[in-house]
């Protein structure tokens, strides 16, 4: 009561007319200009096809409103097409036919036409489009540009834009295909937006007798010569195939090659059927078409920082992009067949929504639903409660599946999605939520299809994010799954995908849930330990020292009593020392007394941060001196050094104490990397020669899940520590360039005065501070490319290495042996899992790899044994990665 009474005493000491002003100041009023561009970013909340007349009206009379007042309303009309267009692709068709609209002259104007000859509203808004197009063009925006190019389709099919110039905007982009080194990120986004716009365009372009062969066999030839990088990308893996065409997944542009194909067989008849073309019922237009200027698509820009390479070649990385295969869940009756033009026309619309609308999930789910008010009459079947309509023959399809499937595919594109995984994941979530009653089924049935294919071959990096999907969604939903239905699987070999796939999946969800409780929604199947599902007991530390019958206890104790106690890192390191020399004297047989203090040392230290991760850091940088110590396998006042033997004890020490919580193995190793107790080089040898162990691993061959991510945390770790010394150096060469570019302009002025002076500036290169970056970056750099060369020298030595040749490698790529897999044990399904990993491994790093091929092939490939099946493929694999073999 007091601050409505204060609030109100307020308002009458300040007077009802001043308060009141005071809050209408505070109110914001959107300008006409504001006004006309939502009007337009706004159409078809209702139906647009009834809109348009209504809006190209209101269009025109704010535009001789604006005229009238002193300027005309060009500009805002501009922007909201350019804005519709690029940030709500799925209104293309519908502005192409506002636009037409606004060609025609007024009604009011028909009986009285103008004679000065000044362009119709609508040719200024193309013209003034066209130069919006153009800027996207410099920055090489290329999202914004292929959907400019739909909307310049659409305008050549409505008779607004000329045929011919629109022809030569396909050829434009097609020749970049031509540019030598083009990039495959850079020629895939222009070939598509040449093979997209003829999809629009075609028909025009059949009528009027341009070569549209042309366009399509320049797009076909180049994705021809990329069969080689498809090989490695493919989320469905056939080892023993060559091959650029798989069951289950098809690549981005092939299918778009393919729709085009089927178009010009039939003439393009079939572009109507598969894109909306509201603008077709209007009159025909009778002025002439715009004429699109000629363009050429600028060059990639490459930033040269001057840092070089053995090979010379500068050291800038650049990501590598690879052609694009979506997983296919379902069958052609029930999601669009994304080879066809309508199939395409659908999926390339609902990517375009999910990568629109990234930064906000909430209004992506909606518009995923509502997109069949985008389609063609017919295209999804209507939606529960909906009038029922007359199906069209070969569409008909399934809204719900469609988004599903698609949106699976984005999350599992290799060697990496296009943006994080957890955005997809989420926006399934609220998706599901929006509609629970018709997506549940669509995500079930992808579950299912998804848990089929892991015996079919899907790709061990696509199982690990299948597996994080299915857990987080899971969990989002009270973990309801029928697991009864998965439970004869049990029988499977151990290292099957399916058992792998159970137990990645389980993990995940005790981490986001209790032991307890996740073991309850296990049916009795596959609660028991001999079914392998479910860990032994609940995630947690085990503390080697605990028990009072084990050996070393009492030492271990009293080092837990200093740590407990805070006592200084020097006086713990010295008590460290008398442990070894009591320890030197009980000891029996080949103990090695240092590994077992190192152990006792490293696991202590755990044990008194593991109550939670700041505990764990808070102990961790208290204790740096004593873990550098044990690092450099000194004793009590040593302070740095080399011991691989130490840093391996380490990360054995860390790795035994967290063998129950395998995710905190890979969050400590990262810890110990940032605070340089252990080198990336270290973790990646560890990851090769004892991660194995931690998973249970049979035979020398068998690299798994685990193991990856130890070793893409090494790998990452190392990389990005070289990016941000690179961006150092090119920070501080900048600075020291400007510096001296302004000292001699100093010096220059001065000479003017004094002819006889003598310019005394400090040439860049002589900086203190770039001198210790370049030092830097060199001993990165060096670190760099030993991670990258122990890594292959791991595989090299799990798969094809010369003297310790493993049979397995070779066996399990042949055709035959494939066709026989339901009967291979765990050491052919562990290495099937190797060679996966390794694939990923080549793509996923292949900027990295190219930079060192040389090196990297002198040091790793030279241990390769004589040729075989498994040395031919391993040779082709890391080929295709350095670029060698596309």
């Amino acid at each position: 009561m007091n601050h409505h009474g204060g609030g109100h005493r307020r308002k009458q000491y300040r007077g009802a007319d001043d308060y009141d002003s005071h809050d209408r100041r505070r109110d914001t009023f959107d300008t006409p200009e504001q006004k006309l561009r939502k009007t337009i970013i706004n159409l078809g909340e209702v139906d647009p096809v009834q809109e348009l007349p209504r809006l190209a009206s209101d269009i025109r009379a704010a535009n001789e409103a604006a005229t009238a007042a002193g300027g005309p309303a060009i500009p805002a009309i501009t922007e909201g097409f350019r804005i519709g267009v690029t940030e709500q692709p799925f209104k293309i068709p519908y502005y192409a036919a506002l636009l037409r609209l606004l060609h025609d002259p007024p009604a009011e104007a028909e009986e009285n036409p103008p004679t000065d000859g000044s362009p119709t509203l609508g040719k200024q808004v193309l013209e003034d489009f066209w130069k919006g197009f153009q800027t996207f063009l410099d920055k090489l925006a290329w999202r914004e540009i292929r959907l400019c190019i739909q909307f310049f389709a659409h305008c050549t099919m409505a008779g607004l834009v000329s045929s011919q110039t629109m022809f030569e905007l396909f050829r434009s982009f097609t020749a970049v295909l031509q540019e030598f080194g083009v990039s495959h990120g850079r020629a895939m986004k222009a070939a598509l937006s040449a093979a997209e716009g003829l999809m629009i365009a075609g028909p025009i372009m059949s009528k009027s007798g341009a070569d549209v062969t042309e366009i399509i066999t320049a797009i076909s030839d180049y994705s021809e010569s990329m069969t080689g990088s498809k090989n490695i990308v493919q989320p469905v893996v056939r080892l023993h195939e060559q091959s650029s065409t798989i069951e289950h997944a098809d690549e981005l542009l092939d299918s778009a090659i393919a729709a085009l194909y089927v178009l010009k067989s039939s003439d393009f008849a079939q572009t109507a059927d598969s894109f909306p073309q509201p603008y077709v019922e209007y009159p025909e237009f009778g002025s002439p078409p715009f004429e699109l200027p000629s363009v050429l698509v600028p060059p990639e820009v490459i930033e040269l920082d001057g840092l070089t390479t053995e090979a010379g070649e500068d050291a800038q990385v650049k990501k590598e992009e690879w052609p694009a295969y979506f997983v296919r869940l379902f069958d052609n009756d029930v999601t669009p067949d994304p080879t066809t033009p309508s199939g395409y026309a659908i999926r390339s619309a609902i990517l375009d929504i999910l990568d629109v609308f990234e930064v906000n999930r909430k209004e992506c789910a909606r518009l995923l639903l509502e997109y069949p008010k985008w389609t063609l009459h017919g295209t999804f079947k209507p939606r529960p409660g909906a009038p029922e309509q007359e199906p069209v023959p070969e569409k008909n399809w399934q809204l719900e599946n469609s988004i599903i499937e698609i949106t699976l595919g984005s999350i599992f594109l290799l060697p990496e999605s296009t943006y994080r995984s957890i955005y997809y994941i989420a926006l399934i979530t609220e998706i599901c939520k929006l509609s629970p009653q018709t997506v549940g089924p669509a995500v079930g049935k992808s579950i299912r299809k998804l848990y089929t294919l892991l015996s079919d071959g899907l790709d061990v990096e696509v199982a690990h994010r299948f597996a994080e999907w299915f857990s987080v969604h899971m969990s989002n939903f009270g973990f309801a799954w029928v697991w009864k239905e998965w439970a004869p699987d049990v029988s499977l070999s151990a290292r099957h995908p399916k058992r792998r796939f159970v137990r990645k999946a389980l993990e995940y969800e005790i981490r986001l849930s209790y032991f307890d409780r996740i073991l309850k929604t296990l049916p009795e199947a596959m609660q028991t330990p001999e079914a392998q599902c479910m860990p032994e007991e609940a995630p947690g530390p085990e503390y080697d020292y605990d028990d009072p019958s084990k050996p070393y206890h009492d030492a271990a104790q009293s080092l837990l009593s200093l740590l407990r106690g805070r006592t200084k890192a020097e006086d713990v390191v010295s008590h460290l020392d008398s442990l070894k020399n009591s320890i030197s004297e009980t000891a029996e047989g080949n103990v090695n007394v240092s590994t077992v203090v190192r152990n006792i040392a490293v696991q202590s230290l755990l044990h008194i941060g593991n109550r939670s991760f700041s505990h764990f850091l808070n102990a961790i940088e208290r204790y740096l001196p004593l873990l550098r110590n044990i690092a450099s396998g000194g004793g009590a006042g040593a302070t740095g050094g080399s011991n691989l033997e130490a840093r391996l004890d380490i990360l054995n020490a860390v790795a035994n104490y967290w063998k129950r919580v395998r995710n905190m193995v890979v969050i400590v190793f990262d810890k110990l990397m940032q605070y340089q107790i252990v080198d990336p080089p270290d973790v990646v040898s560890w990851a090769f020669a004892y991660g194995g162990a931690l998973t249970g691993a049979v035979g020398k061959s068998t690299f798994d899940s685990f193991q990856w991510d130890v070793l893409k945390g090494a790998l990452d770790k190392a990389n990005g520590r070289v990016t941000i010394a690179r961006k150092k150096v090119t920070a501080l060469r900048k600075e020291a360039d400007d510096t001296a570019a302004r000292a001699i302009a100093t010096e220059g002025a001065a000479m003017e005065v004094d002819a006889e002076a003598k310019p005394d500036v400090m040439h860049a290169s002589e900086s203190p501070a770039l001198t210790n970056a370049l030092k830097a970056f060199a001993t990165l750099t060096r670190e760099q490319k030993a991670v990258l060369a122990r890594t292959l020298d791991g595989f090299v030595g799990y798969l094809v290495a010369e003297g310790d040749a493993n049979p397995t490698a070779a066996e399990v790529i042949a055709e035959k042996s494939w066709h026989n897999r339901i009967n291979w044990n765990e050491v052919q399904w562990g290495t099937w899992e190797t060679w996966c990993w390794f694939r990923h491994f080549c793509r996923a790093y292949s900027p990295y790899l190219r930079n060192y091929t040389q090196s990297l092939e002198e040091a790793s490939l030279t241990k390769i044994g004589p040729s075989d099946p498994a040395v031919d493929l391993f040779k082709k694999t890391w080929n295709i990665a350095t670029g060698q073999d596309v």
